[in-house]
C-alpha cells in the first residue's frame, strides 16, 4: 500500500466535491474546499476516525475491499479513478467484465438528489447496489448480499418471504415481468453471470423454468407496483427506469400514484425510518 499516494489521492478527490454534487446541505461556513472528512465517512459507513488516518498517512492495515467500494461510491469516482484508488491501496483491481460493482457516477448524482421519493440503483440482473433513504423504508435494505442471492429475480422464485410484500393477486404478473426483463438482459449481455444466474433459477424454481419457456422478453422501463408495508399499509408506485449507457444499471424511482395515499404514506415514512448511512 502506498500510503502518502493514497492518502494524497483522498484528499483531492474529498476537495473537489461539493455537498451538493451529493445531496448534502451546505450548511455553516467551511474553511476548506469539498466535503469535510466526517462527511465523508458518513456517506461510506465508515468511522471518521478510520478516514482520517487513511488521509494523513496513519492507517496501518490495508483497507477492504468494501470499504474501497464506498469510499468510490462516497467520493464519486469514475472507473479509471476507482481503479487508481484499488492500486494505490495494493488490491486487485475488479475486474469490469465479471461482476463489476461500480455504480454509474451519473445515476449516483441524480440519486442524490431524490429525498421524496424511493429510488435504488440496480443491475439488469436484479442486484441492488445502493438505495436512498425511503428505498430501505419501502423495501428493507437490499444491498451487501453475494451469490445468486443477490438478485431480487432469484429471491423472488426462490424465497417465500421475498413476496410477503406484495398484494398475492399481483403475483403472476410479477414473475413473468420479471422473467421477461431477465430474458431481455441476458440477451443484451450474453455472459457467464447471466448464464448462471439463469441455470441456477432454472434448477431451483419450476415456475421460473416453465416461464422461461414461455420466451417472453419485454425491458422494463414504465410500470405499476403495489407493496403492503407493514407500517403504512398499501403503496401504490409508478416505477420509472433511468439506465446507464450500457444498459448494465438502472434507476429504479417509485413515484405515489396520483389520487392515493401514497404520498402522505411515504412522508410518514421518511419521519419515523432512521437514515442511513
Amino acid at each position: 500500500m502506498d500510503t502518502q499516494q493514497l492518502a494524497q489521492f483522498l484528499r483531492i478527490r474529498r476537495e473537489a466535491i461539493s455537498p451538493a454534487d451529493v445531496g448534502l446541505a451546505a450548511a455553516g461556513r467551511r474553511r476548506t474546499p469539498g466535503l469535510r472528512r466526517e462527511e465523508v465517512a458518513g456517506l461510506a459507513g465508515i468511522s471518521t476516525d478510520y478516514y482520517t488516518r487513511l488521509e494523513q498517512e496513519r492507517a496501518t492495515a490495508t483497507p477492504s475491499e468494501s470499504v474501497l467500494r464506498a469510499l468510490t461510491r462516497a467520493l464519486r469516482l469514475s472507473l479509471d479513478e476507482r481503479d487508481h484508488l484499488y492500486r494505490l491501496a495494493g488490491l486487485n483491481v475488479p475486474d469490469r467484465r465479471r461482476g463489476d460493482r461500480h455504480v454509474a457516477p451519473a445515476l449516483l448524482a441524480v440519486l442524490d438528489r431524490l429525498y421524496d421519493v424511493p429510488a435504488q440503483v440496480m443491475t439488469d440482473l436484479g442486484d441492488t447496489l445502493v438505495q436512498n433513504h425511503l428505498a430501505r423504508a419501502v423495501f428493507g435494505d437490499l444491498t451487501g448480499r453475494s451469490g445468486p442471492e443477490a438478485s431480487i429475480i432469484y429471491r423472488w422464485f426462490t424465497d417465500p418471504g421475498t413476496r410477503c410484500g406484495y398484494p398475492v393477486e399481483d403475483h403472476a404478473n410479477e414473475s413473468r415481468a420479471l422473467v421477461a426483463d431477465l430474458r431481455a438482459a441476458v440477451g443484451r449481455r450474453d455472459d457467464d453471470p447471466a448464464r448462471t444466474l439463469v441455470d441456477q433459477l432454472r434448477r431451483d424454481s419450476p415456475e421460473f423454468a416453465a416461464l422461461w419457456d414461455l420466451h417472453d422478453v419485454a425491458v422494463m422501463r414504465c410500470r405499476r407496483k403495489r407493496i403492503l408495508h407493514p407500517e403504512v399499509g398499501l403503496l401504490d408506485l409508478d416505477c420509472q427506469s433511468l439506465v446507464d449507457e450500457d444498459r448494465t444499471q438502472v434507476l429504479a424511482l417509485f413515484s405515489p400514484v396520483a389520487g392515493t395515499a401514497t404520498a402522505e404514506r411515504l412522508t410518514l415514512l421518511g419521519l419515523t425510518s432512521k437514515p442511513y448511512p
